[in-house]
């Protein structure tokens, strides 16, 4: 069986984290989110989710796993964008029960979107920096001073050493 693992902010665990807030913004968290990653890397996860965290913990979680790092809300750095079709088409509308009758057919429009989305992640145009979370102010040069003090143990690549300027 194929696994996929989600860090940040998970819709299930949102009442445990404060509400839907973005995660990671400190060294401490951003840390904490490192050895999640790794150690859901290690339990043999194929991929891995990321959502809602600063664009630095985004990237250094890609730098350090050797399986694909996704972004949901985690910044331009990592393998892959994903959103939620209906966050990114404006409705929340699971299914269709029997019972509804549609007034409107949103194909065409939903296709558009789509193409459009995949456009603009190609060609750099999405994620820009309007929406993107960043760490508080100081806390990535923690992080960096603590990465380098204490490097967390696990990940295929280990840190490149890239890293983003405040």
């Amino acid at each position: 069986m194929s696994v996929m693992g989600h860090i940040g902010l998970t819709p299930q665990s949102s009442g445990q984290l404060g509400g839907f807030k973005a995660q990671g913004r400190t060294a401490d968290a951003a840390r904490e989110l490192i050895e999640d990653a790794l150690a859901i890397e290690k339990a043999g996860a194929f991929a891995l989710l990321v959502e809602a965290v600063p664009p630095e913990v985004g990237k250094t979680i890609t730098d350090m796993l050797g399986i694909p790092v996704l972004s949901i809300g985690a910044g331009m750095y990592t393998d892959g964008q994903l959103l939620i079709v209906g966050d990114m088409l404006g409705y929340f509308e699971a299914f269709t029960p029997k019972f509804v009758k549609k007034y409107a057919n949103l194909a065409a429009v939903i296709d558009k979107a789509f193409r459009e989305f995949a456009e603009d992640v190609r060609t750099g145009r999405f994620p820009e920096e309007k929406h993107c979370y960043r760490m508080l102010e100081g806390e990535h040069e923690k992080l960096q001073a603590l990465l380098k003090k204490t490097p967390p143990r696990g990940g295929r690549h280990g840190l490149r050493g890239e890293y983003l300027e405040s």
